[in-house]
């Protein structure tokens, strides 16, 4: 069952740039009626919504300043979100940080705040809206930003990969519970990209024949699973092919497939993030 964007109201973490703001572009064009973007950078947010509310008159583009770092203001500004308007009929958790280094070179802060924005804070906003979405029984879309990072493992990116397996694990078990309790009118899509040229993995280079995404191709692919319900897109074909022969080969000769074959543990060699230095925020 496909969904119509028309009218609907849509929450965007990430949505001050990057693929955050393709994300909310393309929802006011094909005709949502409110589209309300959470970010931590103020002064690009504000530039965001003006913006968009100046090539979108018709349609109310809100801009709210939210450290997804700190789930106290989660949970708050979710509850102000609700009273305002009601539940949402799309919610993209798009946000997401990394920092790509050998695991004991992270400092405590740098693993805490990966887990934090990366997973725990799409479940506690989820948590709290979730319900709401349920009892309105509209049809609505949940749409999961993890990566490909959260199917393979891949040397100096353990603490993000672990971040992205458990956004998988959990956004494939919500979409489960929804449908097995009689409350698949909220569908869930887990998007699994490889590497997309937004700055955030700057250096990175992609495996082999696993092209760089563009932020318009990757933003593309996952809305368009989003508005058809399908459970999972993993992007492009190498990536469900890698997760596929990693189930089935044993680790040691996966080890021998990955490194010299596909060349996926070189990939993170020259990273350098967005900054040359800590975590990048994809938005």
């Amino acid at each position: 069952m496909s969904f119509r964007m028309q009218g609907a109201r849509v929450l965007i973490t990430g949505g001050a740039g990057g693929m955050g703001r393709i994300y909310a572009e393309r929802a006011l064009r094909e005709g949502a009626a409110h589209v309300a973007l959470w970010d931590r950078d103020g002064a690009a947010l504000a530039a965001t919504v003006a913006e968009l509310s100046t090539a979108h008159p018709r349609a109310t583009v809100a801009g709210t300043e939210v450290d997804l770092g700190d789930t106290r203001s989660i949970v708050d500004r979710a509850q102000d979100y609700l009273a305002d308007g009601g539940a949402p009929q799309v919610l993209v958790n798009n946000a997401g940080i990394v920092r790509g280094a050998l695991f004991w070179d992270h400092e405590v802060r740098d693993i805490e705040g990966t887990m934090q924005v990366n997973a725990v804070a799409p479940m506690v906003l989820t948590r709290e809206l979730l319900p709401a979405m349920i009892a309105s029984r509209r049809p609505a879309r949940i749409l999961n930003i993890a990566s490909a990072a959260g199917t393979i493992a891949n040397p100096r990116m353990s603490v993000y990969a672990a971040s992205k397996w458990a956004m998988i694990g959990w956004s494939d078990s919500v979409r489960l519970e929804l449908e097995r309790t009689g409350n698949d009118h909220v569908r869930v899509t887990t998007f699994c990209p490889s590497y997309v040229s937004t700055g955030m993995f700057d250096g990175a280079r992609g495996p082999l024949l696993t092209p760089i995404l563009t932020p318009k191709t990757a933003t593309d692919r996952a809305w368009q699973a989003m508005l058809a319900g399908r459970p999972v897109r993993a992007t492009p074909w190498t990536v469900p092919l890698g997760r596929a022969l990693r189930g089935v080969l044993p680790s040691r000769v996966w080890d021998v497939v990955a490194d010299k074959g596909f060349r996926v543990y070189n990939t993170m060699d020259e990273f350098r993030g967005r900054s040359g230095a800590g975590p990048s925020p994809r938005s």
